[in-house]
């Protein structure tokens, strides 16, 4: 008897300790649905697609699940699947390179010969972002170590070398309308100020006034762009686009800027990263009076099957290490960066910067990690493309694949912090995405993946709905 009642004791206290969480989740769960019910009860959704995935983070187990199986347009969050991937097939360590050098002999101070350019497609080449990225300290280390080799003059070009990655920098799917703004700049094997430039304009006094260009920085050499911009109501912000397609010379600039603004900036992304730093560099060996002598002064002469010699490299130029890069990412969404990634996997791995066999390894990588490759159909590493198909179950399956890996600190701390969340987000036209890890009060931590299709109205009314769904986790 003493020994039935120590039993039954001891089993009534397994109960009540874990009968809290056990209610708790049940409590979430209906919480949940309860939410996703008011949601797609609210005519803003009544044409739309909800997807959610949620799982404790420890231990996997399924807190609420809504169409997790349905592949979505999931817009930025794509991110995740890039970065993890980037991490686990390059490594948090892995660095870009470019190398400049020559190619030919030098007699008394002179190259007779070519400057080269090779590049691996470094997509921080440039950027403002790291001390040791500027453009300005690229040019000065480029020049300085053109004078370390005693060359005063040039009897050639200044060429770059591009055979490592495929020509074509943009991925198909991706939409017209953003390919010659900033968030639409493709990856090339060579990459320069995030192939990044500003273009400022002038509105009129009046509403349906004409805008007008006013200047570029930096400017791009034998590029040029028409206004068919119009000024717009106070207040209604930038609704101004670029059209210029890579490798492009004449371009097109459409939409509304508001009324009154005397130098409104907007970014475009370069049709010719390559040829812009060649400019550049032609103009800073200029200043050091390096003399180019040639035909096509500081023009592109992009080779694909010129092999220099190695001992002939002037300056090795590494980037950052890809955590460092990797943070930016998925911090500040920048695309080029993914589109990067992916070419160099394909690069490292094939021998060859690819998308179409980055994107074959990045599924590959996911298969061998638990998610199916049907789960997840991909165009680019960033998102941009309204064509990808992904599943919230597969960026759930994601987060936790990251959690068990060294690297998962640099990759948690790149999360941005949004409502009280370090979660990724996503948004392009009629999508919503958020995908990451909720600390509820309760101790407990989920993962999660909410993405919402083919909403109609405002898209800040839909973040504000969906925050709304994610704080019954808290």
């Amino acid at each position: 008897m003493p020994i039935q009642f120590y039993r039954m004791k001891k089993c009534c206290c397994w109960i009540l300790f874990y009968l809290p969480f056990y209610l708790f989740s049940q409590t979430v769960n209906d919480r949940l649905a309860k939410a996703i019910n008011l949601l797609e009860a609210d005519i803003q959704f009544k044409h739309a697609a909800i997807g959610m995935y949620v799982v404790e983070t420890k231990t996997a187990k399924i807190i609420f699940e809504k169409n997790a199986e349905m592949g979505l347009v999931l817009a930025s969050c794509q991110k995740l699947i890039t970065s993890a991937a980037a991490f686990g097939l390059l490594g948090n360590n892995y660095r870009f390179k470019t190398e400049l050098g020559y190619d030919g002999t030098i007699a008394d101070g002179i190259l007779n010969g070519n400057l080269f350019i090779r590049g691996y497609g470094d997509p921080t080449l440039g950027s403002w972002r790291w001390p040791d990225t500027k453009a300005q300290v690229i040019m000065k280390n480029s020049t300085d170590a053109v004078l370390l080799k005693g060359i005063k003059k040039i009897n050639g070009n200044i060429a770059s070398f591009t055979g490592n990655w495929e020509s074509n920098s943009t991925p198909g799917g991706w939409v017209w309308e953003d390919i010659g703004n900033y968030y639409g700049a493709g990856a090339s094997a060579i990459n320069w100020r995030e192939n990044q430039y500003d273009l400022m304009l002038k509105a009129g006094n009046a509403i349906g006034d004409a805008v007008s260009i006013t200047g570029m920085k930096p400017i791009l050499k034998d590029v040029e762009l028409s206004s068919e911009l119009t000024t717009a109501a106070k207040g209604s912000g930038d609704n101004a686009y670029i059209y210029l397609a890579p490798n492009s010379t004449h371009g097109l600039v459409s939409g509304t800027i508001p009324v009154g603004e005397n130098n409104f900036v907007i970014a475009g992304a370069m049709p010719a990263p390559d040829k812009q730093l060649i400019n550049e560099l032609a103009d800073a060996l200029n200043e050091k009076n390096i003399s180019l002598v040639s035909n096509q002064q500081g023009s592109i002469s992009s080779l694909k099957t010129f092999l220099p010699d190695d001992s002939k490299i002037l300056l090795h130029i590494q980037s950052p290490p890809l955590d460092s890069i990797n943070y930016w990412f998925l911090k500040k969404s920048i695309n080029l960066y993914g589109e990067a990634f992916v070419k160099a996997i394909a690069f490292e791995k094939d021998k060859f910067g690819s998308l179409e066999k980055g994107i074959e390894l990045i599924k590959d990588f996911c298969s061998k990690n638990g998610i199916e490759k049907s789960a997840i159909h991909i165009l680019d590493g960033s998102g941009l493309s309204p064509a990808n198909r992904v599943t919230t179950k597969a960026l759930v399956t994601v987060l936790q694949y990251a959690k068990q890996q060294s690297w998962f600190a640099s990759f948690y701390n790149a999360l941005p912090q949004m409502n009280g969340i370090k979660m990724k987000d996503g948004y392009i036209g009629g999508v919503r995405s958020y995908t990451g890890f909720i600390q509820s009060k309760n101790g407990a931590t989920y993962s999660f993946s909410f993405i919402i299709n083919n909403f109609d109205g405002s898209a800040a009314t839909v973040r504000e709905k969906m925050w709304k769904v994610l704080d019954v986790l808290k």
